[in-house]
């Protein structure tokens, strides 16, 4: 039997191990997140042995009573396993999102006596009752959700996004895999899983490299990365500037100066569409590359980040420099961009009365 539990798990085993080395040695997740990692990985250990215990106990004919409960884990574990990566990967998701997977496993160990979504037959084969097929409903549920997140979340670059369509693609394929190849899907669920939070995982620091921990924008050396490689393929900058930043600090403490910025890079990255990278490249400078976009499309991602900054309590400066051949410098886009943002900065000031704070 051990020896058996080895020989099934021990792919599975190499990669948990590596990901538990992964995480007890990486300086950029934070306690909380760390902490819902080692979690995780507990869970899909845990969850491999009691799918092994399962079907060994099918394979011997015995213990139908022991193996209910085995099934009713099983099929409560899948969904809390998917709800608990949501928890972990998404950045404001709350307990609560584990409310459904709370009642799906109310509803299979009542099962175990009813037989409303499963029961075994005298000669121990799995029978579906009425609600046979809530488990994959549930997970299917659960999948969605993550993918809508963790797609709302990205930074719309393709580096990000492939790593989502992955995660994606294995959770989808535990859905409909069972139908094509039977349950003995289950004896691999667990790898697949672990494989591709492994893989998210893994790209997912990559891209924490070029992120602002701050804002969750992209950061001054993936700005200037950017500009040196693809100069030709930039026909657009627009800079931002915050105003009153130095008041909010000083008057109110930098945990507010830190929220405001955060509030505004929020908005910019709502207002960007694919194509248009936001990146911070100061203290409280934006700048936002444009790839392929005509002016209009430039006016009106100005347009939707003024909307959203006025709903907020912030002010900022914009300006925009566009090259409609391509053929103006990074350096000359940069400067104009910059220019015409500081003007729209003095007028605001000109006309809100408001002064610059110097302390």
């Amino acid at each position: 039997m051990v020896k058996e539990l080895i020989m099934q798990n021990w792919t599975l085993n190499l990669i948990l191990i590596a990901f538990l080395v992964l995480v007890k040695t990486n300086f950029y997740l934070d306690k909380k997140t760390r902490k819902r990692m080692y979690i995780l990985i507990a869970s899909i250990f845990l969850l491999s042995i009691i799918v092994f215990a399962e079907f060994y106990l099918e394979k011997l004919r015995i213990f139908n009573n022991q193996r209910l409960v085995l099934m009713a884990i099983r099929y409560s574990s899948t969904p809390y396993i998917v709800a608990m990566t949501l928890h972990t990967l998404a950045k404001k998701e709350r307990w609560y999102i584990f409310i459904p997977a709370a009642i799906l496993t109310l509803i299979n160990f009542i099962s175990i006596f009813n037989g409303i979504v499963f029961s075994l037959n005298d000669d121990g084969k799995l029978q579906r009752g009425v609600l046979g097929y809530l488990p994959y409903v549930g997970v299917g549920f659960y999948c969605c959700f993550l993918v809508y997140i963790l797609f709302r979340q990205e930074n719309k670059q393709a580096a990000e996004i492939i790593p989502t369509i992955f995660l994606s693609f294995v959770f989808a394929s535990g859905l409909i895999l069972p139908f094509i190849i039977g349950k003995d899907y289950s004896k691999i669920f667990c790898t697949n899983v672990a494989i591709a939070l492994f893989v998210y995982y893994d790209f997912s620091i990559l891209q924490l490299t070029k992120k602002d921990t701050l804002t969750g924008v992209l950061n001054r050396q993936a700005y200037d990365s950017e500009i040196k490689d693809n100069q030709k393929d930039i026909n657009a900058l627009v800079s931002i500037d915050m105003n009153g930043l130095k008041e909010i600090n000083d008057k109110k403490g930098h945990a507010a100066g830190d929220k405001a910025l955060a509030t505004l890079a929020l908005c910019m990255l709502k207002a960007t569409k694919p194509g248009q990278l936001v990146y911070r490249v100061g203290g409280d400078e934006f700048m936002i590359i444009c790839w392929k976009s005509t002016e209009d499309d430039v006016k009106r991602l100005i347009e939707r980040i003024e909307k959203r900054v006025a709903r907020t309590e912030y002010y900022c400066a914009i300006g925009y420099s566009y090259s409609a051949d391509g053929t103006k410098k990074i350096s000359e886009m940069q400067e104009e961009a910059d220019g015409a943002m500081y003007t729209q900065k003095d007028n605001f000031y000109s006309s809100s009365g408001k002064t610059r704070y110097r302390g």
